[in-house]
């Protein structure tokens, strides 16, 4: 059976909210809302902004940067990977993972996806070319390159020993981390259509736990790449390909023994770590990853509400609908504030007790498509053409 991607959530924004539509004639589906009034009780200060290559253009790309160590390492789409003084914003060093073709010709896109992930002295990254990459810190150059395999459109996950890929064909790999060999393959199942966009692990007591394109959550023991359990937290319905879509796309959370898992079209669903039973869930559906904190839930749905839950039992604390349609970025908790970007390039600040707008402030116009990211004092979000911007309350 051929198994396709859709570009979803980049279809819905590229497509139906960008104003144009699928088929010549159609009237728009979805329409952006407005930007809402907001009146600013502080006013966020750029730091520093520089360009990492050509970003991402037009294409649905998770591309984000990852910090440590007063360091920020940043790439585009192309395979321009840069690491930057998170204090100032200069260039410490600079490699291109692209492929060299010819003396006259542009070289040959390195397609990198997902985001970078930094631990010890690497950085890991994925590619649409079925590669991972492992650079050294000190200098970008390369520690091993391996293929997977396909498409690695989710950050590389280091745990014990191991950096695990999850490609878009449903295959759960764990590589070496010294080597980039590949110690095991994991089948996941695929369905015949689904979103483009694979869920990251998470790590905890030797299992890894993993989102599937099949509406399932599941648990594999990493020393040996078994599948101890699997949970369908999403069942496909409706009366199009598009309403049966079911895929868990984002980042299982992992809070005391509680698996908070979040599945497109489907339910919010809270699972015991050890057994995969479900203890509670909601029908809420997102492709955006969710934050667990102090008792509470925020995350932002597949209609971009911004919704605050109690981890007992997913009881609603607040709803915030004023950014419909505006194709939020995954929230990020900041100085005691949820902040999301939107693809008109804007940074919303909201309460987390109540969800009210506290601020907000255009930052790039050509729109952000990959949640901000907390570097020490500092918010630092990367914008669809390859801007790094840095950020201060």
């Amino acid at each position: 059976m051929e198994l396709r991607k859709l570009l979803l959530p980049g279809l819905m924004s590229v497509t139906l909210l960008s104003g144009c539509s699928l088929f010549s004639g159609e009237e728009d589906v979805v329409k952006m809302s407005p930007l809402p009034t907001v009146e600013n009780q502080f006013t966020p200060q750029q730091v520093w902004d520089t360009s990492v290559g050509d970003g991402t253009g037009d294409f649905y790309s998770n591309l984000h940067p990852a910090w440590q160590d007063n360091t920020l390492y940043a790439a585009d789409r192309f395979g321009v990977v840069k690491a930057l003084d998170a204090s100032n914003g200069k260039e410490k060093w600079k490699v291109d993972l692209s492929e060299k073709t010819g003396f006259f010709s542009r070289n040959r896109s390195a397609l990198l996806s997902g985001g970078l992930t930094v631990a010890g002295d690497k950085i890991y990254i994925g590619s649409e070319r079925a590669q991972a990459y492992a650079l050294n810190t000190g200098d970008g150059s390369i520690a091993w390159q391996t293929t997977v395999a396909g498409e690695a459109l989710s950050r590389p996950v280091v745990s014990d020993g191991l950096v695990l890929i999850h490609t878009s064909n449903g295959i759960l790999q764990g590589l070496d981390q010294n080597s980039g060999a590949v110690k095991w393959t994991v089948n996941l199942d695929m369905p015949a259509l689904s979103l483009r966009g694979e869920s990251a692990p998470s790590t905890a007591f030797g299992a890894a736990i993993v989102g599937g394109d099949n509406g399932r959550v599941s648990a594999v023991l990493m020393n040996q790449g078994q599948i101890i359990w699997q949970q369908r937290i999403s069942q496909p319905s409706g009366a199009t390909e598009i309403d049966r879509l079911s895929d868990v796309d984002t980042t299982p959370v992992i809070v005391n023994g509680v698996v908070y898992a979040l599945a497109y079209n489907g339910n919010l669903t809270a699972l015991d770590l050890r057994s995969g039973q479900i203890l509670w869930k909601r029908e809420i559906g997102s492709v955006r990853d969710l934050i667990v904190d102090g008792g509470r839930i925020f995350l932002v749905d597949q209609d971009d509400r911004v919704i605050g839950l109690s981890t007992d039992g997913g009881v609603t604390l607040w709803r915030q609908s004023d950014l419909l349609h505006r194709n939020l970025t995954s929230p990020v908790l900041y100085n005691g504030y949820l902040v999301v970007g939107d693809a008109e390039g804007y940074l919303h600040w909201m309460n987390t007790e109540d969800g009210r707008f506290v601020a907000q402030q255009k930052v790039d116009s050509s729109g952000f498509q990959s949640e901000p990211v907390v570097a020490s004092d500092k918010l630092v979000i990367q914008a669809k053409d390859g801007t790094v911007h840095a950020i201060t309350r």
